[in-house]
């Protein structure tokens, strides 16, 4: 479900969430400089740069700090879509990582998560909140405003990748509840250690 005001803008998916009074707008080229701020201000957000995804394991591991950071917004210039900022009173203080799937070149490389069928999918990849808006409700929105995003540009599939509390990158990925509560449906294979939650975009949900 999605936050209850959606108003389109040239940006095709501002939202304003009204329980949290949070603002949600893709990042494009006219956003770097928000892009920047967050990643200034957020010291662990700036060290992957949420370039773990997109970069395969070993260029992810010979790049520095400086060339992670400068590779997304490389992506944010040429156009390429990588997520979508929450706002606050006009400040960055949310990201969630959306994208097609197969603009995640590590991911695409990651047998634990691996396709499990062709069909054309975005992924939302990464959650990452300031602590002044942790356990507000923020990270369903980020996810609705992600999931509203990547349809507005086309996307009849959205899939998540959570895991379970207490695990090492469940900060980052996002729980199951939350994917679940957005509309997400488990879709794991049998046999399969890490979950795959898609959002089928022409089904109805309540």
């Amino acid at each position: 479900m999605w936050p209850s005001s959606v108003r389109t803008s040239n940006e095709k998916a501002q939202m304003r969430a009204t329980s949290s009074g949070l603002d949600y707008y893709p990042v494009t080229s006219s956003r770097l400089a928000d892009l920047d701020r967050f990643s200034e201000e957020h010291g662990k957000f700036c060290y992957c740069s949420c370039m773990r995804w997109r970069m395969t394991s070993t260029e992810f591991r010979g790049s520095s700090k400086a060339e992670r950071v400068a590779a997304l917004q490389q992506l944010v210039r040429v156009g390429s879509p990588v997520g979508v900022l929450a706002y606050l009173n006009g400040d960055p203080v949310g990201w969630c990582s959306v994208a097609p799937r197969a603009t995640y070149r590590g991911l695409e490389r990651y047998r634990a998560l691996a396709r499990i069928d062709p069909a054309p999918v975005w992924s939302v990849a990464c959650f990452f909140l300031d602590r002044s808006i942790r356990r507000s409700g923020a990270t369903l929105e980020l996810l609705s405003a992600a999931t509203h995003h990547a349809i507005s540009q086309g996307a009849e599939i959205v899939e998540g990748y959570p895991v379970i509390p207490g695990a090492r990158l469940y900060t980052y990925m996002g729980s199951a509840a939350t994917f679940l509560r957005a509309g997400f449906e488990d879709v794991t294979p049998e046999g399969r250690q890490r979950l795959v939650m898609r959002y089928v975009a022409h089904k109805s949900h309540s």
